[in-house]
């Protein structure tokens, strides 16, 4: 595991980050068209720094996580072309918080989905957790965070346009992911909208 940090702003890239932002606005205001809607850009994720991908990727779905009829957040599945997701395939998963959200939750959450859903030992996903504390800091309301995957395993993560965590395990990837994407998701609503096979329940 690796962690980076954040690099000097140049002048460009701040014209670049305003651009960005333009974009994020104009993708959240479809989050909620129907699946047959769905959004299909160009451009890079916006949260994610332009040095980190090439152009040509694109929503395949978006969908709202809930509590109680609250949204915690907003979710995008990102794939080159906007193709539909192949977990053998580069893809990202970009979560925008409605809420603000401490870290040991957000962490606790991700563990415990992954003990649900059967991933590793518990020795394993403990060795997880350093990780997850850096790439999932405390969250205000409007902050961002992208999970970037390879098909190598590797997974860089993303707390405001700036990497925080990067490690190389195809069996963390799997496990992370499998979160929103495995059919035994606690969520299949938000799967299918991710997926952009359907709305959410």
């Amino acid at each position: 595991m690796s962690i980076t940090s954040n690099s000097p702003i140049a002048e460009r890239a701040g014209v670049r980050s305003l651009l960005r932002a333009c974009a994020l606005a104009c993708m959240l205001a479809g989050a909620h068209a129907s699946a047959g809607e769905r959004e299909v850009s160009t451009d890079l994720p916006p949260a994610l720094p332009v040095s980190a991908l090439d152009g040509g990727w694109g929503v395949v779905g978006q969908g709202t996580m809930r509590w109680f009829g609250l949204p915690l957040y907003e979710a995008s599945l990102w794939t080159r072309g906007a193709e539909p997701w192949r977990a053998e395939r580069p893809f990202a998963l970009e979560i925008r918080y409605a809420r603000s959200i401490r870290s040991e939750r957000l962490v606790a959450a991700s563990l415990d989905e992954m003990e649900r859903l059967g991933f590793a030992d518990a020795a394993r996903r403990e060795h997880w957790r350093p990780l997850l504390e850096r790439a999932f800091p405390s969250v205000e309301a409007g902050d961002t965070i992208v999970g970037l995957a390879q098909p190598d395993g590797r997974v860089v993560f993303y707390h405001r346009g700036a990497p925080t965590a990067e490690l190389r395990d195809a069996a963390f990837a799997r496990a992370f992911f499998a979160i929103w994407l495995d059919p035994r998701t606690r969520e299949p609503g938000l799967r299918a909208r991710l997926l952009g096979i359907g709305d959410e329940g």
